[in-house]
């Protein structure tokens, strides 16, 4: 089976790019008869929505670059080689890249996908043996908590106060819903635990008993190019080297933190975990100059966000665009799922609904435009508690980025692998953290 997977993505997965590109078209051609819709107007729509999302794709690329940065600090590093010589074996070293990622992912989506991939390639340097395709992919199937950890964006934008929260879900939600019933939740947190022991075994088991695809470790190699201080430093050498001046920006910063969240009842939403990120960054880096290099590194692994998004928000344009039948595709799809729904089933549906739309869509700010409106008015009217319901929602985004390769793009570009060397393990994960999700969404619902 693993075999089969594997040669089916390697045939059919193109660049991620063209997959983009070809999404584009599908929605488009769905759009034309299902919402009654002509070809000017879905071209409209995709024209309209190109630039809808720049505000949202400027914090995904800080959220990735800020914890990319973060995860090449020295005193992080160090951390990584030390543990990467934990596992004695292939088997050992699938299991232990797995979990740490899946954990690092949960604090924060852009550091625990490239801390992973990071840990992967420092395993794959100390370790004969070891599939290194499999080994990246372990590192990437973390990423499938994402949104239900303390950087998913759909619980952090519930939880953020204001009349946007109000509008955006139709009136449904006027208070914030608190992380307490999102993230925290002791439902959401089991399935958590789950899904992280489910892609554990699943990889681990998925690794080949002989003739596993091994890399020369001599081809992982990478200079840190730290910089170093001159003897005699000009006055505007000094100051790019100035610990000082470091430490003063990070701790303005941690005084706003404590005073945001500690005593103000600021929330932890996606701009706090940003600061949050830079701040440790900073720290850690220990002078500005080194920090800019770092920082620097880290924006190129964002290249194909920032090509992408542009793209994906076309798409969205398609799915939402209301044409002069009075019909969108996205309502189209949530209606599907409401009319067959029950209190019970609808988290389910919700969630494979929000799984399906997260293939056109990678972005949870593009499913929260698309399903705050309905889903959560649908939820009310059944009686299924809101935090539920977007829970529902944040999974169905994340459980589809296992055969996405959207999100993949920095890991890939940091392993130096291609998205087709990876997504036929993802494929296994994906069936197996379906189960769990969908079930434990059922037991929620009860």
């Amino acid at each position: 089976m693993i075999k089969f997977c594997v040669r089916l993505v390697q045939r059919w997965l193109p660049e991620p790019f063209v997959f983009a590109i070809l999404l584009t078209f599908v929605a488009g051609v769905i759009a034309l008869p299902v919402c009654h819709q002509t070809p000017i107007e879905v071209v409209e729509h995709w024209g309209g929505g190109v630039w809808n999302l720049l505000a949202f794709a400027m914090q995904m690329a800080l959220v990735l670059v800020c914890g990319s940065a973060l995860a090449a600090a020295p005193a992080v590093k160090r951390g990584i080689g030390a543990l990467a010589g934990v596992p004695k074996s292939p088997g050992g070293a699938i299991a232990l890249v797995t979990v740490v990622s899946a954990l690092a992912c949960w604090l924060n989506w852009g550091f625990g996908l490239i801390v992973g991939v990071i840990f992967a390639k420092e395993i794959a340097r100390q370790m004969q043996g070891v599939d290194y395709r499999l080994l990246i992919a372990s590192a990437y199937s973390g990423f499938v908590v994402w949104h239900a950890g303390l950087s998913g964006s759909i619980p952090l934008t519930m939880a953020t106060p204001g009349d946007a929260l109000t509008r955006a879900t139709n009136g449904a939600l006027s208070a914030p819903v608190p992380v307490s019933e999102t993230i925290l939740d002791p439902h959401n947190v089991v399935m958590v635990v789950l899904v992280i022991v489910g892609i554990t075994v699943a990889n681990t088991l998925m690794h080949p008993k002989r003739d596993a695809v091994v890399v020369d470790p001599s081809l992982l190699n990478e200079s840190d190019d730290v910089p170093v201080r001159p003897d005699e430093p000009t006055p505007a050498q000094r100051m790019e080297h100035s610990r000082v001046l470091a430490w003063m920006i990070a701790l303005m910063f941690a005084v706003y933190l404590v005073v945001h969240l500690g005593f103000r009842g600021g929330s932890l939403d996606l701009n706090t975990v940003i600061l949050i990120f830079l701040t440790l960054g900073l720290m850690l880096h220990r002078t500005p100059l080194a920090y800019v290099r770092a920082f620097g590194k880290a924006a190129s692994g964002a290249s194909g966000i920032i090509l992408q998004f542009p793209f994906y928000a076309g798409i969205m344009g398609i799915i939402t665009g209301v044409g002069a039948s009075g019909i969108c595709l996205g309502t189209v799809i949530s209606d599907a799922c409401i009319d067959v729904s029950t209190p019970v089933t609808y988290p389910l549906l919700t969630f494979l609904c929000a799984a399906i739309l997260n293939l056109f869509v990678p972005s949870g700010g593009g499913h929260w435009a698309i399903q705050a409106p309905i889903m959560f008015t649908a939820g009310a009217d059944l009686g299924v508690d809101p935090g539920l319901t977007g829970t529902a929602i944040a999974w169905g985004d994340a459980w589809t980025n296992l055969i996405q390769p959207f999100w993949a793009l920095p890991a890939l570009a940091i392993a130096r692998l291609s998205a087709k060397d990876i997504m036929g393990y993802c494929l296994i994960d994906l069936l197996v953290t379906g189960l769990i999700i969908g079930g434990g969404l059922i037991v929620w619902a009860l």
